[in-house]
Formats: C-alpha cells, structure tokens, sequence
C-alpha cells in the first residue's frame, strides 16, 4: 500500500485539510516516486516501507485505555513513516533520509509514535549492537518515549519474549542492542555510537551542543536516524529556531537536502487560530487522537486570557511566540531581511546606545533612512566583559550541561556581531571606537546619538571629542511611550530591516510592556534571566528619530 499517494490524492481532493509546507512536501515526495529527477540517487520501496509499520501495528500494543488492544496508525502517521523508510539509495540500498523534523500539536501522538520508531530501530532494522537514544533537556521528558516503549513490550507477548528492561534500558540480546534515555548532559555523550536519536521537544532544548554531540554520534552507523518530534516554544534564540528555519526553506524548496524530512504540521497563518475548520492543519489527529472539544475548550480560554494565548499558540498550533507576557509576537519581531553594508554606504544615521559594566550586554546602534526609502535600516554591535563570558561557560560545565539562563554569547562573538571585552568591565571606548569606524569605513554619519546618562559618565566626553553629538534620552513612560508605539507599528508593517540580527531579535522577544497610568507604556524585561539591551538602544535611537524627525530627513534629503 502506497500511504503516500493516498495521502497526497486526500489532500488534492479536499478530504483532508494539511498545512501548505506538508502538501508540498508529500506531493514533491510523490513526484521523485513516479517521475523520478534525471541523475536521482535514489529509489521508492513500498515494501521497505512499510515494514515499520506493519512492525508498530503488530507488535507494539495499546499501553493505555484498551490496553493490549493493536495498535492502530493513522493515516498522517503511516505516510511518515513510510517516506522516512521507504527511500532508498540506489548504491548501497541505505535509507536516504538521515535527519527529520516532525512538528505537530500537542497530544497527536508523538509519544507513541516516538516509542513505536523506537522499537522498529532497537530489533528490526538489521543493525548490530544498536545504540538508540531519547533525548530532552531533562531526564523525565526523555523518559517519555522509553516509559511508552517500555508499556508497550509489557502489553506484547512477542515483545516480551525478546527484549529485557534493566535499570537504565531496554536490551535486545540477539543483536546487543538498547534503547536508553539521556538527558542534555553534554559533557558526558561523548563516546556514543548511536543508530537511533529521538529529540523529544527540541524547543526546550537551548544547548546548540547537544544536539551537535548526538548529530556527531551516528557517523559511523550505515543508516542513522534523527528524528525531532515536537512542538513550537516560547523560547527564542534556540536550537528550534536554527532547525525549523532550515526545515522551511527544505520543504519550500529554497534549500536542497535530500537526507533531511522536514514534516511540519502548522498554521498557515497566525489568524487560522481563531477558525475550527483550520485547527487541523496543525493537528493531524484531531478528532482521531486528540479531542476536538478539548481544544475548543483550550482555543476559548485564550481568547479571553492572554496569558493562556502563547501557549495554545505555540502548543497546540505550532505558531511561534514569546512568553504569554511580550511586548510583541513573534511574528511581528521576525523580519528576515537583510542587507549590505554597501547598501547603506554613504548615509546618515541615528545612533542609540544602552550602557552596561559587567552583566547586561552594552548595546550600539545606527538608525539609517535612505531617501525615497520607507525602510529603516538597523545595524547594531554588542559588547559584554571575557570574564562574563568565561563565568557562564564554567557556570555551564559544572552543572553538566543544564545551565540555560543565558544566550549564545560565544557563538555570536564569533560571528561578529559581539565584541568581548577583555577584563570583567565593557570598555565604552571599543563602543566609540564601533561607531569611528562605522564612520570612517562606511562613511554612516551619526548625526545624533540618543544615550542613557546612568553609566555614561566619560564616554559621552569621548564620543563628543571624536566629533558626535550626543542626545540625552531620559528613561521613562512619558519619554519611551509614543516612540515605543511608533517603533512597534513599524516592526508590524516590517518597516525595519535589522539585517535579521539575531542578538536584537533575542532581545525583542525578551522585551515585556509595562504600563503606567493612561496610556503610557515602557519596556521590561519578561524575565530577570533574559535580556533587553539591544531594544533599549534601538528605543534610545528611535526617540531621537521620532523627536527630531524632520530635521533628520531634511539631512537624509
């Protein structure tokens, strides 16, 4: 049985509604069936296929509700799986796919669906000495696939003939293989050789390094598997982020890479939210699997609690946000824009700066108009102290791994988009000389620049002496109100290009609104662990813009 086809003709008929990203994929899967690209490596196999799915429906019982009943796959479930194992490459006969992202709402049956792939790779995927592995950032979500598995081999006669549970894993004798569950202790998966990797939630996951070490494990296995199953997060700046992006641009079309399945169950568009017909697009096994009224019943509360929002948001439809408690969705702060520096040679600008010594990032930015442009491009670099740095790496060792209270500063200083300052302390004068050199190079000419006076002390003396005219912005409600307004709406109508920057990025999700008698508004951390500087410095900018509007653009010309 073709699952695929069926699949794809249900969906082309209208009978089953699907996300734009999963129609396209499954049709372009079906495409490389029947009418294979010139040169394609690779081959359908129907049976091969659907081996691990007879597997799961065979053997792998109802551990809940009608226990030891079979176990019964779903549509949306059997095409998965039967793309996933039923490309093979031409040469060797190996599986072509190697890595898959598979999102889906909340309560679709990920976790059976995890345990029952589990099970396939840990006894019947001709591998010798089998190294499975579920993988979370705590050790009870990783446990949530084994827990399942292991439920399962108890409700099956012919799975608990076979396989033996000990303390940590599940042991298959006839190949010494296991399935085992591990935790994001990074600094101790080293040594792996897995078959098998399952990321339960990647979204909670914020240790880039783990999934690195796991992704590096499976090097020397013929056929590996990575599969990430999850939902949508709250949590920017994260793994998720990295992989879903790139699982878009793979199911769009836009990237090629053909050992990767990106299956993603989602809203097309943020609004669909509030539409029952849509709610399936994000779960597949809605009526089936997961309760329509439950979900109704979820859907109606976020409408009247916005602190309920974020979460049927993220968890129930896969669209991403911030904490229930942002300033902005998410889909207002994302702009993937970018531009060149030569695009923005020879221009006037805004500059705005946020101040720090030894915890927060020290922000500065260039606010530039172009004329007969509505577009405002932002450049921004960020400074924080090595010894800060250090602190939060050695911070990270010693607690295995499990410390995620802070950014990737390291990575983003070696991308250049921060500079580490040696010592303990920002020096302000690398903030100066940022803003020299922005000068001299790219001839921006920063006509003012909107500061914070707390922490200024000698810089604005240093900035001045080097020629810049500095504006003191006073921070509060009555200064940040109408700017901050006016700066929101222009992220909505994607008016500013901040050359997808993701340290600002990171800094706008964390950014909470605070009011204040009628109207007035300021910005707020959403969490004491997050930071917000790049928004300050930018919002510095933008009160100068907003107050000196005409004179600037009579500058811009």
């Amino acid at each position: 049985m073709n699952y695929i086809r069926e699949y794809v003709e249900l969906i082309k008929r209208g009978k089953i509604k699907t996300s734009a990203r999963v129609r396209k994929v499954y049709t372009r899967l079906l495409k490389e069936i029947d009418r294979p690209p010139k040169n394609f490596k690779y081959y359908f196999d129907e049976e091969t296929g659907e081996r691990p799915i007879s597997f799961i429906e065979t053997f792998c019982k109802q551990s809940q509700g009608d226990l030891g009943a079979p176990l019964e796959l779903e549509l949306f479930q059997r095409a998965y799986i039967q793309a996933l194992f039923g490309f093979l490459d031409k040469e060797t006969g190996y599986r072509r796919f190697r890595e898959t992202m598979f999102l889906v709402g909340r309560k679709n049956g990920k976790t059976t669906l995890m345990a029952g792939i589990a099970l396939y790779l840990l006894t019947a995927d001709y591998e010798g000495a089998a190294e499975i592995y579920s993988v979370a950032t705590k050790k009870d979500q990783a446990r949530k696939a084994l827990t399942e598995a292991v439920n399962m081999i108890k409700q099956s006669p012919e799975l608990r003939a076979v396989l033996k549970k000990r303390r940590n894993d599940v042991y298959f004798a006839a190949t010494s293989s296991k399935f085992e569950a591990l935790a994001s202790d990074s600094n101790t998966l080293d040594g792996l050789n897995s078959h098998g990797v399952i990321i339960d939630e990647l979204h909670a996951i914020r240790d880039r390094n783990l999934y690195e070490v796991m992704k590096q494990s499976t090097s020397s296995r013929r056929q590996p598997l990575i599969v990430m199953i999850t939902t949508a997060g709250t949590v920017r700046e994260c793994i998720f982020d990295d992989m879903y992006e790139y699982a878009c641009r793979v199911a769009d079309g836009e990237e090629v890479d053909e050992a990767f399945l990106p299956i993603l169950y989602e809203l097309d568009e943020r609004s669909e939210w509030l539409d029952p017909k849509m709610w399936i697009k994000a779960n597949p096994g809605l009526g089936k699997i997961k309760q329509v009224e439950t979900l109704r019943s979820f859907v109606e509360r976020a409408k009247k609690n916005p602190a309920d929002r974020a979460g049927v948001l993220c968890k129930d439809f896969n669209v991403r946000e911030n904490g229930s408690t942002a300033w902005l969705p998410f889909d207002v702060i994302n702009n993937e824009a970018t531009f060149d520096l030569a695009d923005v040679y020879d221009t006037y600008a805004i500059g705005g700066c946020d101040l720090s010594s030894t915890t927060d990032l020290t922000c500065a930015t260039l606010l530039i108009r172009k004329p007969n442009d509505k577009t405002v491009y932002v450049l921004q670099h960020y400074f924080l102290p090595q010894a800060r740095i250090d602190e939060l790496a050695d911070k990270k060792q010693r607690s295995g791994g499990h410390s995620n209270d802070e950014a990737p500063y390291k990575l983003w200083a070696e991308r250049g988009l921060l500079t580490a300052c040696q010592g303990a302390r920002v020096n302000y004068s690398d903030v100066t000389a940022w803003f020299v050199q922005m000068r001299e190079q790219y001839k921006i000419d920063c006509w003012k620049c909107g500061y914070d006076r707390a922490l200024a002390g000698y810089w604005v003396d240093e900035m001045t002496a080097n020629g810049f005219t500095m504006d003191k912005v006073i921070q509060g409600t009555y200064t940040f109100s109408q700017p901050m307004r006016e700066l929101g709406a222009a992220l909505q109508d994607k008016l500013v290009n901040y050359n997808n920057n993701p340290v600002l990025k990171w800094c706008l999700s964390n950014t909470g609104k605070k009011e204040q008698g009628l109207n007035n508004i300021m910005p707020v951390k959403i969490s004491e662990k997050r930071r917000i500087d790049g928004m300050v410095s930018l919002l510095n900018a933008w009160v100068v813009y907003v107050r000196d509007y005409e004179d600037y653009m009579y500058n811009v010309g």
